[in-house]
């Protein structure tokens, strides 16, 4: 069961419809606005509720244990990159590390993360 813990959140602008983005990962657009992360690229936070227009409030957490969804099979103590759907994956080489898995969990399972952003997955 995901939980939180030392969680710090900001409050952002959705950039679009995130209603469907709740618990994954999310990237500061040059508006200003959160979007969806891309796979393996870097994040601002992870998105906590789930606002259904753009320009509506985001809570965004920047740091902490924080619940996130999985894209796949998630061990605790691997390190995490974003799929195309902001989706929590086993880091590959190249992507850009997000975190570290408290949790184990299937595809589509909240666990809970570490968000540490940590840089790239080395060659």
């Amino acid at each position: 069961m995901a939980y939180s813990e030392s969680k710090v959140s900001v409050t952002m602008q959705a950039g679009q419809d995130l209603s469907g983005s709740q618990y994954r990962f999310v990237a500061l657009a040059s508006d200003g606005q959160v979007d969806p992360a891309g796979a393996g690229l870097s994040a601002v936070g992870v998105l906590q509720n789930d606002p259904a227009a753009a320009g509506r409030a985001a809570e965004v957490a920047i740091s902490g244990v924080v619940p996130v969804e999985f894209g796949g099979v998630v061990t605790i103590g691997l390190s995490l990159a974003s799929d195309a759907a902001g989706k929590a994956v086993a880091a590959a080489v190249g992507d850009q590390i997000l975190g570290v898995a408290t949790e184990a969990g299937g595809d589509g399972t909240v666990g809970s993360i570490l968000f540490q952003p940590r840089g790239l997955v080395p060659a």
